[in-house]
């Protein structure tokens, strides 16, 4: 398969309404915002959604969710996943690389870090692969601290089990709190390198699937914090 031919640069707008592009574990779940109140979406939740978008195309991908796997993949981490598909000695670094590269799409874009568990302590080994597509965090325009909005929500029923004597009380996780940002408008850069690309294999034909996973971003991604069409 013939590399890339020429280098690529992109810049991708994305809108916001009514809804959180990308929730913060550290502060409650709340839309990841910087220090100086630009709305961010990070890098890693990008390339999920790209990852995603490739699987729904037919594309082989390595790093799926456990939630999102394709059907029949029963494997419960990438160590297994790796295992079972490359029967390669992982001592046989090139090989084992190339391997890697013509099998799955995402690691001759983004690159992976395969860790080998050795026989013995001190054996073990790491391959490294580095892709030419590269995605950077997205940030908002403008800023969006001011633009946020928190509500409570209630649950109708309790998921975990009450004490005794408690009936008609509710409990505590029937209570939630759902964040949005109300409007925003987000930019993030990409490019994708020839020279990186003859290492993986990855080709004008991967370069245009990776576009069009970027162009329908959004699809089947619609869930309560990002309603379809927000």
């Amino acid at each position: 398969m013939i590399a890339l031919s020429k280098k690529i640069d992109f810049a991708v707008i994305v809108t916001v309404n009514h809804a959180n592009p990308n929730g913060d574990p550290l502060t409650g779940n709340r839309p990841r915002v910087t220090y100086e109140g630009l709305g961010e979406i990070s890098d890693v939740a990008i390339k999920r959604k790209i990852r995603n978008r490739l699987m729904n195309m037919g594309k082989k991908i390595f790093v799926q969710s456990d939630d999102n796997r394709e059907e029949g993949d029963e494997y419960r981490s990438l160590i297994a996943r790796a295992k079972a598909k490359i029967t390669i000695d992982p001592k046989k670094d090139e090989e084992y690389r190339n391997a890697a590269c013509e099998q799955w799409l995402d690691v001759r874009a983004f690159g992976q870090v395969f860790p080998i568990k050795g026989a013995s302590k001190g054996q073990g080994a790491s391959i490294g692969i580095r892709g030419p597509v590269s995605i950077h965090n997205a940030f908002s325009v403008t800023k969006v601290e001011n633009r946020m909005t928190s509500i409570q929500i209630t649950k109708s029923v309790s998921t975990a089990e009450g004490k005794e004597g408690d009936a008609g009380k509710r409990a505590s996780d029937t209570m939630g709190m759902k964040h949005r940002v109300d409007h925003g408008v987000y930019v993030f850069y990409g490019s994708m390198n020839p020279q990186l690309a003859t290492k993986t294999g990855f080709s004008d034909d991967d370069a245009k699937a990776i576009k069009e996973a970027i162009r329908t971003l959004f699809v089947n991604d619609a869930s309560s914090a990002r309603p379809e069409g927000s």
